[in-house]
């Protein structure tokens, strides 16, 4: 998740006393840091001065550290570090944690890290490696307090006690039976305000348990989570034993990644990429859909060609091309960004879509009587030519309604294909509203003004 950037106060009065920016840091310093403000500093670090800076943390700061920085930042560093002391950090890491560092890097290192680990992170590590990234079995968190239904509460709390320093989920504790089906969640408060002799099986009668399975998409599990108001979402395989848990802060995470890539990929940009990214694999990224977009750019120039002798018979045509192509265009993208936030909120529903870009249409139409009328007046009080303030007006509204109805349904038909919502889809609504827009008003000035 992306943080604001700068020196947290402790460490800018370490380094104001003159000891330097890596140095060797007093521990009352690294103890006085959050590990997000501790991410912050070592991402401002050169690689070098990364390494050094991680030498001198306890393990465990290491990796609460190394959690919090920015993805490429965290591979960098740990192919950085040498085999035994990167597999302990990641040992110290929540799986799910590790698991994410690991699926970045290349398969050699990677297998040499797991064989670095302990043998039991190794194994709860990598059957997380199996699951997809994009589904709620890659994104939840094995560090789950689990108790058999059939204890007592006083017992629940006791074993709870026992294993709290190894837990990382402190919302709920989730209740399975003898052969780990998940049967309920009953929260910390409740464990603690019940009667003691209580069985925990007494706490969940009449629970309506909802949880989803491995395999749900990411982006479904933090929508349920928002609309029940859960703290925590357990995830279960199709036999409904519990394999996990997605948090809150795993959602947040997931909306900003999700929302970022959105925003990225309806431009062409890489989906997963940063500032701190390589140039060379945001050129490989690019370039495909620059490509594209020269190919979408010609269709454009291929229609003004077509009406070549019309521009120049009248020029002040060149000078209104711009204005309607931008201003469909802009309507276009009001449309296509209101359609993919709601892909991003809601799960597809083909007839609540289509019903979207009726009202799409119905706001262009409202929209572009509007500005077309307002455009007339201009162009005529300009050029005192009521015809060709006709045109302009006219091409402007027909550009606009189109423009507003094709933004809506680009992400729909792309959905359809199976493809990404939001990916490169203002690069094809620019190419439609373009040629639209031009051919418009070039072919409607050459029926009445020419």
């Amino acid at each position: 998740m992306k943080r604001a950037k700068g020196i947290p106060e402790p460490l800018r009065q370490w380094q104001e006393s003159g000891k330097g920016l890596v140095g060797e840091v007093d521990q009352r310093v690294i103890d006085a840091m959050h590990p997000a403000d501790a991410a912050d500093h070592i991402e401002e670090l050169g690689l070098d001065e990364q390494v050094k800076f991680i030498k001198q943390l306890p393990i465990r700061d290491a990796a609460d550290s190394i959690a919090e920085m920015e993805k490429y930042d965290q591979r960098e560093l740990i192919e950085k570090l040498n085999l035994g002391m990167a597999a302990r950090i990641l040992e110290f890491m929540s799986p799910d944690d590790a698991t994410d560092i690991l699926e970045g890097l290349d398969d050699d290192l990677r297998e040499s890290l797991l064989r670095q680990i302990k043998a039991e992170d190794r194994e709860e590590i990598s059957t997380l490696l199996t699951f997809d990234p994009e589904t709620a079995g890659g994104v939840m968190n094995t560090e789950v307090a689990i108790l058999l239904e059939d204890l007592t509460v006083d017992q629940a709390i006791a074993s709870i006690r026992a294993e709290v320093e190894d837990k990382s989920i402190p919302y709920y504790a989730y209740l399975v039976d003898r052969r780990n089906h998940l049967t309920g969640a009953v929260s910390l408060r409740d464990l603690l305000i019940s009667r003691p002799g209580k069985k925990l099986k007494e706490l969940i009668h009449n629970q309506h348990l909802i949880s989803v399975t491995y395999e749900v998409d990411k982006e479904e599990v933090a929508r349920l989570i928002g609309h029940y108001n859960f703290l925590a979402m357990p995830v279960t395989d199709f036999e409904h034993r519990l394999l996990g848990v997605v948090t809150v802060d795993d959602v947040i995470d997931i909306i900003n990644e999700e929302a970022s890539e959105d925003m990225q990929s309806m431009v062409g940009a890489g989906t997963d990429e940063t500032t701190d990214s390589p140039w060379t694999y945001s050129v490989k990224k690019r370039l495909p859909w620059l490509v594209i977009n020269v190919a979408n750019s010609a269709i454009s120039a291929w229609v003004v060609h077509l009406f070549e002798a019309n521009i120049a018979k009248m020029a002040i045509l060149a000078v209104l091309m711009p204005i309607v192509a931008n201003q469909a265009g802009n309507t276009g993208q009001q449309a296509l960004a209101v359609m993919i936030r709601q892909f991003a909120t809601e799960k597809f529903d083909r007839k609540k879509s289509w019903n979207a870009v009726f009202r799409e249409l119905k706001i262009g139409l409202a929209n572009g009587v509007c500005i077309a009328f307002l455009v007339l007046m201009a162009v005529y009080m300009l050029t005192d030519n009521s015809a060709l303030a006709m045109v302009m007006s006219g091409a402007l509204f027909i550009d606009m309604l189109m423009g507003a109805v094709v933004g809506g349904a680009i992400p729909i038909i792309l959905k359809e294909f199976g493809r990404d919502p939001a990916q490169a889809s203002s690069i094809f609504l620019t190419t439609i509203t373009d040629s639209l827009g031009f051919l418009s008003l070039l072919g409607l000035a050459g029926i009445f003004l020419l």
